[in-house]
């Protein structure tokens, strides 16, 4: 009998942290390396939400906190509710956790049966299949168009059988950006009001950076019927600049949201008490520092979808939103790298650009889809511009 749990073989490490990890260690080892592996904006947390939590440890706010968030958080996040998205949530219908991930894998703790299926169309963020399987869940992977990186309504019907219990959404899309319009999202919410047995769990994190006038909607939102089927999931990492602060949050029934707090108090227990109340200023506060954002992020979007698609065998879609672009490199297999290594699959690709240009990308295959890569474009315009060239560079050295 081992003594490492069996459960654990049923997953893999996160490919997101470990190309950040690999860009690491060839940055101290004295490499030249371009990091556009991690979802992290590189803009500083605002200094009114900074000074919130400087005034919280100096109020002494530093001791534990209810389980699943202060009153005047829970508070903040139905104001936000309400205001952002019309969804009236009451303070017993509110998790606070450390961070987006915790809240997801804390609901799939929570209700995850042995043989229960969840929903996950690609590309999906890395995460999503592991923390099924971690859940003692099946992950059910509905592959999207490959070119709008959408699942249709007929493809979602295809795959939810009696066993369903979950479908987890995701607009804008870690890793491809992609959008679902209120049409689009209305067309799914139609098959899933056919299926009253299958709950939704929308990943909303890149709710507030999407581009070119497109209108962000989420499930319960644009079909209030499944209101009480679904946990609306956000968070204050990207849009506020507080990765680092670790705080997620979510609305959903009030029976969910207890058993979310039992496997929390089980767990971690509160999420830090100075985060909760720099959130507080997050969500409260002024908020006109994100268009503002959003204009460097588009032009950083636009930079490096028309490089990419510069590049000898690669092709670039234009994203709705988030900070990612998920081009294919297609084109770029069965051909051989400096190295004289050919390239047979994305995870080639990535890997030979890393050892060749000291680029660090992920592959697509990590995600669910693939031939493609992720970059972040979370990161100092002219290191993404010096990027996409030695990645053209690569490009036009294959043979």
């Amino acid at each position: 009998m081992g003594f490492i749990a069996d459960a654990l073989a049923r997953v893999k490490p996160s490919a997101t942290i470990a190309v950040t990890n690999k860009a690491r260690e060839l940055k101290a080892a004295g490499r030249d390396v371009i990091g556009l592996g991690a979802g992290e904006p590189d803009f500083d947390t605002p200094e009114n939400i900074k000074a919130a939590a400087i005034a919280a440890i100096n109020d002494g706010k530093t001791k534990y906190t209810a389980v699943d968030g202060i009153p005047e958080l829970k508070a903040a996040i139905c104001a936000k509710f309400k205001r952002e998205n019309g969804l009236d949530y009451q303070p017993n219908q509110i998790t606070v956790g450390t961070g987006g991930k915790q809240v997801l894998y804390n609901a799939l703790i929570a209700t995850i049966n042995p043989g229960d299926e969840v929903v996950i169309p690609t590309p999906y963020w890395v995460s999503y299949p592991d923390m099924v399987l971690l859940a003692g869940g099946e992950p059910v992977i509905v592959e999207a168009d490959k070119s709008t990186f959408k699942i249709t309504p007929e493809a979602l019907d295809a795959s939810i059988t009696s066993r369903t219990k979950w479908v987890i959404f995701n607009s804008p899309s870690n890793p491809s950006g992609a959008a679902y319009t209120r049409d689009e999202l209305k067309a799914l919410t139609d098959v899933l009001l056919k299926h009253p047995h299958v709950w939704i769990m929308s990943d909303d994190m890149y709710e507030h950076l999407v581009y070119d006038g497109f209108e962000f909607t989420t499930p319960a939102q644009v079909e209030p019927k499944l209101y009480d089927r679904t946990l609306t999931v956000n968070g204050v990492s990207k849009a506020y600049s507080m990765t680092g602060w670790r705080i997620g949050y979510a609305g959903g029934p009030a029976e969910l949201i207890k058993a979310m707090a039992k496997v929390q108090s089980q767990s971690t227990s509160n999420p830090s008490s100075i985060a909760q109340w720099a959130a507080v200023e997050a969500l409260n506060g002024p908020q006109d520092f994100i268009p503002a954002n959003n204009e460097v992020f588009k032009g950083r979007r636009d930079l490096v979808v028309s490089m990419l698609n510069q590049a000898n065998g690669i092709s670039c879609p234009n994203p709705e939103g988030a900070f990612y672009v998920f081009p294919s490199c297609a084109g770029t297999i069965g051909k051989t790298a400096p190295s004289g290594k050919v390239i047979e699959t994305d995870e080639d690709f990535v890997t030979e650009l890393l050892e060749t240009e000291g680029v660090a990308v992920v592959q697509g295959s990590a995600f669910g889809l693939g031939p493609n890569f992720r970059i972040s474009y979370a990161t100092a315009t002219e290191a993404l511009e010096e990027a996409c060239t030695r990645i053209q560079r690569f490009c036009g050295n294959l043979k």
